[in-house]
C-alpha cells in the first residue's frame, strides 16, 4: 500500500465533531476508532459522492474560504512592509517666522 502524509488544519469545531464521531463509532462498533480513522472515513466517503451537488458545493465553499483567508493574510503582510519603508531622507522642520 502506498502511503502519503498529508497535515490537515481543522477548527476546533471540526475536531470536537469528529472527536464525537470517534467516540460513537467506537461505542457502537466495540472496537477502538483513533480520531485519525475519522477524516480517512469522511474522505472515501466523499470521494465516493464526487458528484453530488452538495458535495460540490462544500469544495467551492471551502476553495473560497481559503482565497478569502490568503487575501487577507497578503494585504496585512503587505500594509506591514509598506509601514517599514522608510521615504528617503526626513523632512526638515518648518522655520516658524516670528
Amino acid at each position: 500500500m502506498n502511503k502519503t502524509k498529508v497535515l490537515l488544519i481543522l477548527t476546533q469545531d471540526v475536531l470536537d465533531r469528529a472527536r464525537v464521531l470517534a467516540g460513537k463509532a467506537t461505542a457502537v462498533l466495540k472496537l477502538p476508532v483513533s480520531l485519525r480513522i475519522v477524516p480517512r472515513a469522511l474522505i472515501e466517503v466523499g470521494l465516493e459522492q464526487e458528484d453530488r451537488p452538495v458535495f460540490l458545493s462544500n469544495i467551492g465553499d471551502q476553495a473560497k474560504a481559503v482565497r478569502l483567508r490568503r487575501g487577507a493574510a497578503r494585504r496585512e503582510w503587505v500594509a506591514g512592509e509598506l509601514r517599514n519603508i522608510q521615504s528617503g531622507t526626513p523632512r526638515a522642520k518648518a522655520r516658524v517666522r516670528e
